[in-house]
């Protein structure tokens, strides 16, 4: 299974408007992408109340997976985005 390890760069972490657009960016991906910190469970990356429970703050890594067709493209995608200042 394909992965990507980020470091979440937005100031407020995966809250918010950050896990807004994250949520919205991988529910429009064609295949289902998981993110966790490296003491977690994976949660949907999908899902807003999911990256919110993740706790994942300014500075930590996260890891995004997914599996299937695409999947290294919407990898790359998503790592981008969570890799950038989404607090404006």
């Amino acid at each position: 299974m394909p992965e990507r390890r980020v470091t979440v760069a937005s100031k407020v972490g995966l809250h918010a408007r950050p896990a807004a657009l994250v949520a919205k960016a991988a529910a429009a991906q064609s295949v289902q992408i998981t993110i966790r910190k490296s003491d977690t469970e994976p949660v949907q990356a999908g899902s807003i109340l999911g990256l919110m429970t993740l706790g994942a703050g300014h500075g930590d890594e996260v890891v995004l997976a997914a599996e299937g067709d695409g999947a290294d493209a919407a990898l790359d995608q998503l790592a981008e985005l969570v890799g950038s200042d989404l607090d404006g």
